[in-house]
């Protein structure tokens, strides 16, 4: 895991999709993960806007609210019971084909994810055995929780998703 985005791993030199302007009442991080699996078999995965719960397992349910699959497409996503959420309303921000890099903002909702944004770059391992996942985010510290309480719950859900992911493009179900 990155504690700090600003410094990239070496691979990443050249991208600014890391870089997260943070105000004082929020946070960032970033969590890695390597697959065995080729760019094009987890990024199928990924760029399904519409279809977060394909290895997303807080995720209940998705439906399109407005859009088509492109950039500024609305999506409503209900979560499980037991967390401390509801559904959240986003909208997909970057989707770049070609670069592997999606983002989408939570611009709405019954959550505590307050100004929510993540990007998520896709990159051949340098090893040539794989795809390094980075999903970094910024988000606003709910009232009545630290720093460090924010980032252990966020870092924890990104982790267990791209885990899942992992799995589901390591075993070709993509």
């Amino acid at each position: 895991m990155l504690s700090n985005p600003q410094t990239p791993p070496s691979f990443l030199t050249g991208t600014n999709y890391h870089n997260h302007p943070v105000s004082q009442n929020q946070c960032c991080s970033a969590v890695v993960q390597h697959i065995n699996a080729p760019v094009s078999t987890v990024w199928s995965v990924v760029r399904r806007f519409d279809n977060p719960q394909a290895y997303k397992h807080f995720v209940k349910s998705c439906h399109v609210l407005d859009g088509s699959g492109d950039v500024g497409t609305l999506r409503q996503v209900h979560v499980i019971s037991g967390l401390p959420a509801a559904n959240s309303t986003e909208r997909l921000e970057i989707l770049d084909d070609e670069r592997h890099v999606l983002s989408f903002s939570v611009i709405g909702g019954d959550h505590r994810l307050a100004n929510y944004r993540s990007v998520t770059t896709l990159h051949p391992a340098p090893a040539g055995n794989g795809t390094v996942v980075v999903e970094s985010y910024v988000v606003d510290i709910p009232a009545g929780n630290t720093r460090e309480e924010t980032l252990g719950f966020v870092d924890t859900i990104v982790k267990c998703n791209l885990q899942s992911l992992a799995k589901i493009a390591e075993n070709g179900s993509g």
